[in-house]
């Protein structure tokens, strides 16, 4: 990881509608820290998205009918304990991943 950062600098990367695994990082690596995720919901219907850790998924958001069009911040505070983090979102929703990815 570049740069110098004080405890509550964080980079962060953004994540399109409709993508599939992308990587937090340029190559990610265990060990890499997600701090929070900031979710903007545009249509209800199709608003999933999934953190995965390695293999390991973790649904964070699902398109249902008790999700509401807005923006969300889910404070998450995870070191990826099996490999590079990354994101899978529905085309309804878009990510902004805050946290400390390799490279």
């Amino acid at each position: 990881m570049a740069g110098t950062f004080t405890p509550y600098e964080f980079p962060y990367e953004t994540v399109a509608a409709s993508q599939t695994g992308q990587v937090l990082g340029g190559t990610g690596a265990t060990g890499d820290y997600v701090h929070r995720l900031i979710i903007s919901v545009v249509t209800v219907a199709t608003a999933s998205v999934t953190l995965l850790d390695g293999a390991t998924s973790i649904v964070i958001l699902t398109g249902a009918a008790t999700v509401v069009p807005g923006i969300y911040s889910v404070e998450l505070n995870m070191r990826s304990a099996s490999g590079a983090w990354s994101i899978t979102t529905g085309a309804g929703a878009t990510v902004i991943a805050v946290g400390r990815f390799s490279a």
